[in-house]
């Protein structure tokens, strides 16, 4: 349901006049997988991309219920380790297992805009920990965070070939109601600019925005990309961290029970 970037790569298409799952990023410039190598992007059966994620596990991917609700396992494709969505040849694509969507989800600018998907193998790429509820400080304003994805370029532009990253601080929660009336702080955060001009964007929705080595939190939704007064809204993840973990990272027991 957003956009990326700087637009980073937009996520989102407009739904009821908030921005939704296809966004990338705006005003942002070209990222290396090397130095980024638990970022992926989502396609459907017919290499169509639609929207980012994270690999937070060997074998688990996160990313936002908006790009994941409806869809079946074998709908989707998780590419991993390619920089150049052109390159066939370089990285992963591979067919998910199974689809989580967080179970109170209903829509992106209601909160609870996450959904993990668990791929038939592991993969050999270094995952991303997730921000837990002890990493406050990650969420403070102005904090400086790092959003990437292959979204649009621009509002009404075309995905980007490559893997796009933009820098954009944290908001204060005055500005993301301000922006948004229906904005949660609990659940959500947003940042950008005042004058915009730095974003995510359609295409980039599901994708990672990061502090410190964290993945504090998910490409959601917005309005439009890199507007004055409209930044990109992010899940908060520290506020999922539990939900997450028993997805993530279950226990022996609970996956012995599981098979």
């Amino acid at each position: 349901m957003r956009r990326l970037g700087v637009v980073l790569s937009a996520l989102l298409f407009l739904v009821s006049g908030v921005a939704q799952a296809d966004v990338q990023i705006v005003g942002g410039e070209r990222a290396r997988i090397e130095d980024n190598p638990w970022v992926v992007y989502l396609t459907d059966s017919t290499g169509f991309q639609f929207c980012g994620g994270t690999l937070v596990a060997p074998s688990k991917v996160l990313t936002a219920a908006h790009c994941a609700a409806g869809r079946s396992a074998a709908s989707l494709r998780v590419v991993a380790g390619r920089e150049d969505k052109q390159d066939k040849k370089a990285g992963d694509a591979v067919t998910p297992a199974e689809v989580w969507v967080h179970p109170k989800y209903s829509s992106a600018d209601s909160g609870e805009d996450v959904a993990v998907l668990t791929l038939k193998e592991p993969l050999s790429y270094q995952p991303l920990p997730i921000a837990d509820r002890s990493d406050r400080e990650l969420y403070a304003v102005g904090t400086k965070l790092t959003a990437l994805g292959w979204g649009r370029t621009s509002e009404n532009g075309n995905g980007s070939r490559f893997l796009m990253a933009a820098s954009v601080p944290v908001m204060p929660e005055t500005a993301c109601r301000a922006a948004y009336p229906q904005f949660i702080a609990a659940d959500m955060f947003c940042a950008g600019f005042p004058d915009g001009g730095v974003d995510t964007c359609q295409g980039d929705s599901g994708g990672p925005i990061v502090a410190n080595g964290k993945l504090v939190g998910v490409t959601s939704w917005g309005e439009g990309c890199a507007r004055r007064g409209k930044p990109g809204v992010y899940v908060r993840l520290s506020a999922y961290a539990d939900d997450l973990h028993s997805v993530v990272s279950p226990s022996p027991a609970r996956v012995a029970a599981g098979r």
